[in-house]
């Protein structure tokens, strides 16, 4: 049976396969569907002038754990208020950043507060790039594996899409939770593709080449209400890796959702997040995790339309696997 399910998503794979579509070269994926025409239309989606943040805060309070690969933000003042007296005395000491501070603070009575993050670049609200899942020892597009090395990624990084403007379209709300009439999905629950077109056919949505598919399952609210991380991640609802072949023939340019990892995380026949291989290393497809939907959902389920400029653009980070956010809805 796990061999039999192995080779059907495999084939998938070589059906939904963008390799050369963009060219030889192409490092984009299926944002190449973001063309001029496509953006410049999405863009007379923002008729009420409502913007609304689709991305969760960047804190000590996030959904990841207190160790391990992946940390929540930790922000940390370089300079504040409270330092002003000391500041004014660091002449004598430290490197000429401190003495031109003092310096600064000895001309007169301007003061300024500075901070900086750590925190890894899939923290919290993101983007994953093409370079960040790959199988079989290739990438996207037939890059090997070993383009990305301990420098970062030579190949496929995050500032291919920084520097064509971030991911700027129609963005299309589709509501599953509220469909089925639910504050969220339950733990473990498997979009398929016949979830998404009976979503469209009640939501009354049209899809158009190019879209930029938002999927609210809820999930968000489940980790607000528990603080539970590991809960909220092993529990996670998500789609179905046979909907990669949907989102390939409905021509979509990247796809988010407000849970840890755009698929269900319980290992689905037996493989371990196989939409990731399909969309990202054999599509091209970026995906964006742990968005919070809340507000979006309930905005387009009172005035019924569920399509917007979507404005997520990525951090010009050379060589970075993802990127965090801060996306926008404008109505």
């Amino acid at each position: 049976m796990e061999a039999s399910v192995t080779e059907e998503w495999r084939k998938a794979g070589e059906r939904v396969r963008n390799w050369g579509r963009w060219g030889d070269d192409d490092q984009l994926g299926t944002l190449n569907l973001l063309t001029p025409e496509r953006i410049a239309y999405a863009a007379t989606r923002a008729v009420r002038g409502r913007a609304i943040q689709l991305g969760i805060p960047f804190d000590a309070y996030g959904p990841q754990s207190a160790g391990g690969m992946r940390r929540n933000p930790v922000h940390l003042m370089a300079i504040d208020g409270g330092d002003a007296e000391l500041a004014a005395q660091l002449a004598g000491w430290g490197g000429p950043q401190e003495a031109q501070v003092a310096g600064m603070y000895a001309r007169g009575p301007m003061r300024f507060n500075d901070d900086y993050v750590m925190m890894p670049l899939q923290a919290a609200t993101q983007w994953d790039a093409l370079s960040h899942v790959y199988y079989d020892g290739l990438l996207y597009n037939g890059y090997p594996a070993a383009s990305v090395t301990s420098l970062g990624a030579t190949r496929l990084g995050i500032e291919q899409v920084a520097e064509r403007g971030g991911v700027v379209g129609r963005g299309v709300l589709l509501d599953v939770a509220r469909h089925h009439g639910v504050d969220r999905l339950a733990a473990g629950t498997v979009v398929g593709p016949h979830d998404l077109d009976a979503v469209i056919a009640a939501q009354g949505v049209e899809l158009r080449p190019g879209d930029i598919l938002v999927i609210r399952t809820g999930w968000w609210t489940r980790f607000l209400e528990t603080r539970r991380q590991s809960e909220w991640f092993s529990g996670s609802p998500g789609l179905s890796w046979r909907c990669a072949e949907w989102l390939h023939e409905h021509e979509i340019a990247a796809v988010a959702l407000d849970n840890p990892a755009v698929e269900v995380m319980r290992p689905e026949d037996g493989v371990m997040l196989p939409l990731h291989m399909l969309t990202l290393r054999d599509m091209g497809l970026p995906l964006g995790e742990i968005w919070d939907l809340e507000a979006l959902g309930r905005d387009c389920a009172e005035d019924r339309v569920y399509d917007f400029l979507l404005c997520a653009p990525a951090l010009r980070i050379p060589g970075a696997v993802g990127t965090p956010i801060s996306p926008v809805a404008i109505k």
